[in-house]
């Protein structure tokens, strides 16, 4: 039945983070046409090295028993942009209660109907950040380019995104940041300015709050692996 939606992602993944089975728009997202194909593979060999780092050390939490519900993601689509998805994970176990493995969907929140609504009512905005978000952006202009008051502009992103403007920039400039760590050798500082981050030291406390790691260990860390 997993097949038949197309707005949802599922997988089976075995304790060593290989693909055992996959619906089709899983299929379609990491670029194979048959199931067959994705057998066996890992998030590396798939995903983009930083976020196959997350989602690997994610399945490792997940394989030690926590759930995961329906948690508030970006994750890259094949177009290379930046997209919001919700996930789910839970620990696949044999019939001794072991784990064995794990297994999951994830929506995408533009392909779902169900969010059509709060996509459509947060577009303006969102956009607006995903432009701009290297530049000063304040909630009062925001606000305005969104037609809404602050108020207003954030009780949307509270009701359809579980946080608030602010925060939703912070971690639009903390993916891009992330980035640019893994794809360029600029120094720490210089990404911390052209991810909109006025002080290099604030930028560091964030990302390590973020991704459990500070700037210079996530780059250090990704060129290891």
């Amino acid at each position: 039945m997993y097949d038949v939606l197309p707005d949802v992602l599922f997988w089976i993944k075995n304790h060593d983070g290989q693909i055992m089975h996959a619906n089709k728009f899983f299929l379609e997202h990491i670029g194979v046409r048959t199931l067959e194909q994705a057998l066996g593979l890992t998030d590396y060999d798939f995903a983009p090295r930083q976020l196959a780092k997350q989602y690997v050390e994610d399945d490792k939490r997940v394989l030690k028993g926590e759930l995961v519900t329906d948690r508030l993601e970006m994750n890259s689509v094949g177009s290379g942009d930046i997209a919001w998805f919700t996930t789910t994970k839970r620990p696949l176990l044999n019939s001794g209660g072991e784990i064995i493995g794990s297994y999951g969907i994830t929506r995408h929140l533009e392909k779902t109907s169900i969010a059509l609504s709060g996509i459509e009512a947060l577009k303006t905005p969102v956009n607006y950040i995903r432009k701009n978000y290297m530049t000063p952006i304040s909630l009062g202009v925001l606000a305005d380019v969104s037609h809404l008051s602050i108020s207003a502009l954030e009780r949307r992103f509270k009701k359809f995104l579980s946080k608030t403007p602010k925060q939703y920039i912070i971690d639009v400039r903390l993916e891009n940041a992330r980035r640019l760590l893994v794809e360029t050798t600029l120094p720490i500082a210089l990404i911390a300015e052209q991810s909109g981050f006025v002080d290099a030291s604030y930028f560091s406390r964030r990302f390590k709050r973020k991704f459990a790691l500070l700037p210079s260990e996530f780059r250090a860390e990704h060129r290891a692996a």
